[in-house]
């Protein structure tokens, strides 16, 4: 395998068709010697190895500092890969794929005998999903195996929706960055472990607990608590992390704002506010982003807004309080390991 230079990675756009192909046979040259890439996923970038190969998918979790225990998603670009890489896809596998694949939906199973223990962080299953973004799945196809892929960003940071928030976190740690614009969904995958006797949901994502259930029929969801064999990422209690200290706060108007803001010990310039309902007039706060009143637009923006914020030097970011209801408690799952 080729050594990771200590350099800058190659960052590489798709934007035109020869572009694209372009990136896929580099991308595709590097995976297959063992490297790690960077690659743009419709949730977000990922941190893509072979994951048939134990020793590049280590590279992973030492390039991100990534927790042993922590298990990698695995990512196919077709039915026929993800059966590859469990022991048993159930009736109720197929339908779920057809439901929501390609997608941000991860399903756990049984693992394959192929696939690494690395992967799996030692446990019995290992998470698939087959995602939507067109380079990727190009990559994956040009490859002929699945892709370990976690976020690429450092582990418990903020995960990463366009190709310069990872050259920032990752840059001199990688050979390559393909810039596949914007991520579309902002937020990691939902992961539903069907391994059990009933389906459990183990993250929320986007695709929420009553589209689940309208093929699933029933849905357990996962305890609060990480549990000592993780079958998905993001169950650690910190998460997903800006820099700087997150809290969500509800507020009534600018007036309740100024108040508690000042009972903080952060000078106001150093406080940067994220609103999408209750917006300050910004007045003495270092910054005030507006978010609009809808949960796929907020969970579009939220990450990119936190990579924001840390760069224009924040200290304490206040969100303000999302609302309780199905379609944002991804949203609100994120925020609250955030601020943990």
């Amino acid at each position: 395998m080729e050594k990771t230079p200590s350099a800058v990675a190659e960052v590489l756009p798709t934007h035109t068709p020869g572009l694209f192909q372009a990136a896929v046979q580099r991308a595709v040259e590097l995976l297959r010697a063992g490297e790690v890439v960077a690659l743009p996923t419709e949730t977000v970038y990922g941190l893509a190895a072979n994951a048939l190969d134990a020793r590049a998918v280590e590279r992973i979790f030492e390039i991100k500092a990534r927790p042993a225990h922590n298990p990698i998603i695995v990512h196919v670009a077709s039915i026929e890969m993800a059966k590859r890489c469990v022991a048993h896809w159930p009736d109720l596998a197929g339908r779920l794929a057809k439901a929501f694949w390609p997608g941000p939906l991860t399903l756990v199973l049984a693992q394959a005998n192929e696939i690494p223990g690395v992967v799996t962080a030692g446990g019995p299953t290992v998470g698939v999903r087959w995602p939507s973004h067109p380079f990727i799945q190009a990559v994956i196809r040009e490859c002929g195996f699945p892709l370990a892929a976690p976020s690429a960003n450092p582990s418990n940071r903020v995960s990463p929706t366009n190709a310069e928030h990872v050259r920032k976190a990752l840059g001199d740690k990688i050979r390559l960055i393909v810039d596949g614009g914007q991520s579309q969904v902002g937020l990691e995958s939902t992961v539903l472990d069907i391994s059990g006797s009933s389906p459990r949901l183990l993250r929320p994502g986007m695709i929420h607990e009553q589209a689940l259930l309208a093929v699933t029929g029933e849905l357990l969801l996962a305890a609060s608590e990480s549990p000592e064999v993780l079958k998905s990422p993001g169950l650690l209690k910190k998460h997903y992390s800006p820099k700087a200290k997150l809290e969500v706060w509800a507020w009534r108007d600018e007036a309740e704002l100024e108040v508690r803001s000042a009972k903080c010990e952060v000078r106001r310039p150093k406080i940067h506010v994220i609103a999408h309902t209750r917006i300050p007039s910004g007045t003495g706060f270092g910054r005030v982003s507006v978010i609009p009143h809808d949960a796929a637009a907020f969970a579009r923006a939220i990450y990119a807004e936190l990579h924001e914020c840390d760069e224009a030097g924040a200290e304490l970011i206040v969100v303000e309080a999302l609302p309780d209801a199905p379609e944002w408690r991804a949203i609100a799952d994120r925020l609250r390991r955030a601020a943990a």
